[in-house]
């Protein structure tokens, strides 16, 4: 039987694809609100495909605020989602709380695998805790999931990068058996290197995302259009088809943001050199301002009393987070304009939303006398709309479609002056 402690996005998304996979699943958390609205089918969580699958595996999934009954498991997660602040330091008491708590009750000889991210070191410091002859053993995993492919990702892992004490040492046969399951490699190596594992991952993300948007602004001014370069780089071996090539408005979210942070704090403690993540930042607070640079161009610069549509709040499509989302900067930074904002999922708290914004109830109740629109998130909604009736809401004919959510065909035949990340006016002959 397999164990998940914490019911938030990465434990319930965890717990529902080991059901998926055929075992017998125990979920837990302190929560015992969350438990119940999730056993009547009802999720704070935002994924595409979980409340089918959850549907679906409810004969083999238990979930409980008791935590006791993790006792039964022969291999428990700790899958708490790891809290960040505003500087995207990381705060891993819960995880630590979490581990003692699951260590009390486990079974003799039980696998305790702490999922939630957490820095180098973390789970060597706790195993004097937990590990005590004929007790529960600790082991790391690194977690791969992705907002909005969260399901897709748990159900058909590409690996699996298990962290042990002694990498030499066997994996128990419980915990290998439900890796097994999956059907993909396996990985063992040290506590530390697990744990930097999943930084180093996103790390090569970030230098990916930095990359391309640094040159997809170069494509504007040159006239160049990215989409038009981005095949062909990953035709190249040494880059590969699946690379992140797509512009954006920098890098959002949670995830990203806290293991940049983490990489400077390690940096600092042991005098190694980070400098680069200080560029990625700054690339990024540049190419967040692309939006407001045009709205302060074309429109708030010439429009009395201006209005602004805005479509997306979320950091990105098909969830629900709204942290670090360039769509809250931009209207932040509309200081007094009024905005009319819509999402399909996301919501500001009403300490977030600031007093020049209006929650749409629709794509189109956003548009009504907008001088521009901006989509900021690219939900596959918008890229339905019918931009003749969005157009007939509006006053003015902007566009600004950061991500290409609609084509430059619908936008020209609409009448819209359409503007896209990485692409620059042809040259004239």
């Amino acid at each position: 039987m397999i164990g998940f402690a914490g019911l938030t996005h990465l434990g319930l998304v965890s717990s529902v694809a080991a059901a998926a996979k055929g075992f017998d699943v125990v979920g837990y958390d302190q929560d015992a609100v969350l438990v119940d609205e999730i056993n009547r089918g009802q999720l704070r969580v935002v994924e595409p495909g979980l409340p089918e699958l959850l549907a679906s595996v409810r004969s083999r999934l238990t979930l409980t605020a008791d935590v006791t009954d993790l006792g039964r498991c022969d291999v428990v997660y700790i899958a708490v989602d790891v809290p960040t602040d505003a500087d995207s330091r990381s705060d891993v008491g819960p995880v630590e709380a979490l581990v003692n708590a699951v260590a009390a009750q486990a079974k003799p000889g039980a696998a305790i695998v702490v999922l939630s991210q957490v820095h180098p070191g973390f789970t060597r410091s706790l195993r004097g805790l937990v590990e005590k002859p004929g007790l529960a053993r600790l082991f790391y995993q690194v977690e791969t999931l992705i907002f909005g492919r969260a399901v897709q990702r748990a159900l058909e892992p590409e690996r699996f990068m298990v962290g042990l004490a002694d990498p030499a040492e066997p994996i128990p046969p419980a915990l290998r058996q439900f890796l097994e399951a999956f059907g993909c490699p396996i990985l063992p190596m040290r506590y530390e290197s697990a744990e930097l594992c999943k930084i180093s991952i996103n790390m090569f993300l970030v230098a990916s995302v930095t990359t391309t948007n640094m040159l997809a602004e170069v494509c504007e001014a040159v006239g160049a259009e990215w989409r038009e370069i981005a095949p062909a780089l990953r035709l190249d071996r040494r880059i590969g088809p699946y690379a992140y090539l797509t512009p954006g408005l920098g890098v959002g979210g949670g995830n990203l943001t806290r293991d940049l942070a983490t990489i400077q704090m390690l940096a600092a403690q042991h005098g190694t050199d980070a400098g680069i993540i200080d560029a990625w930042n700054e690339n990024t607070a540049h190419r967040q301002g692309w939006v407001l640079g045009l709205l302060a161009r074309e429109v708030l610069s010439s429009v009395e009393k201006p209005r602004i549509g805005v479509w997306g709040i979320a950091y990105k499509e098909d969830t629900q987070f709204t942290k670090n989302s360039p769509a809250v900067a931009l209207i932040q930074a509309l200081r007094d304009v009024p905005v009319s904002a819509y999402d399909p999922a996301a919501r500001l708290g009403e300490s977030e939303r600031p007093a020049w914004m209006r929650v749409a109830s629709s794509a189109l109740d956003a548009c009504d006398g907008a001088d521009a629109l901006a989509i900021m998130t690219p939900w596959s909604e918008f890229a339905q709309a019918d931009l003749s009736d969005v157009a007939s809401r509006m006053r003015g004919r902007l566009l600004i479609d950061p991500f290409g959510v609609v084509t430059p065909e619908a936008a020209a035949g609409a009448g819209f002056i359409h503007h896209r990340l990485g692409t620059g006016r042809m040259p004239s002959a």
